[in-house]
């Protein structure tokens, strides 16, 4: 097979979620349908790989828990492989977030002491912001200090939504 991003839409009750996978790990992920829009977002070193639209049949390891997530398995997405390049700090903060059980939040101020940088909450922030794996590393789930919901690239609306889902506070 040759090297390339295979891109999937699969339908959600927040709208169409599109999938980009390279071999076995998941790259990109979020509420478009718009997948060339998301892969033009990638890292460059995946951003050069063609992109090729796959059926969901052809993408089993991430369809189905993505599905069994939106029906209520809500540690489904735990399992997906992911790869998304950044710096080690950076790194440590998407790990963290994939940490946080479904049902919870974090503020970015926990959420940098969890990652090992508890005086960087602005840099917990920016990872959240260029997080291009949703919902899968759960970027909804950081919120602010008093617990207040902010931005979400995909909209504030799907944040409250996929908290709500999981059982979460969201206001």
């Amino acid at each position: 097979m040759p090297d390339l991003i295979r891109s999937v839409v699969l339908d959600t009750p927040i709208g169409p979620l599109s999938l980009l996978a390279h071999g076995r790990r998941l790259v990109g992920g979020g509420f478009t349908a718009d997948p060339a829009g998301l892969h033009t977002r990638l890292h460059r070193s995946l951003r050069g790989l063609p992109l090729r639209p796959a059926p969901a049949g052809e993408l089993p390891w991430l369809a189905r828990p993505v599905h069994g997530y939106f029906a209520g398995e809500l540690q489904a997405l735990d399992g997906i492989p992911v790869y998304q390049p950044g710096t080690p700090g950076r790194q440590a903060l998407w790990a963290a977030l994939r940490a946080v059980p479904p049902g919870r939040t974090v503020s970015y101020t926990e959420l940098a002491a969890q990652a090992g940088s508890p005086h960087a909450p602005r840099a917990a922030g920016a990872a959240c912001a260029l997080n291009l794996i949703a919902p899968v590393v759960p970027c909804h789930r950081a919120v602010g200090g008093t617990g207040r919901l902010t931005g979400y690239y995909y909209g504030v609306h799907r944040k409250a939504w996929l908290l709500r889902h999981e059982g979460a506070r969201a206001d």
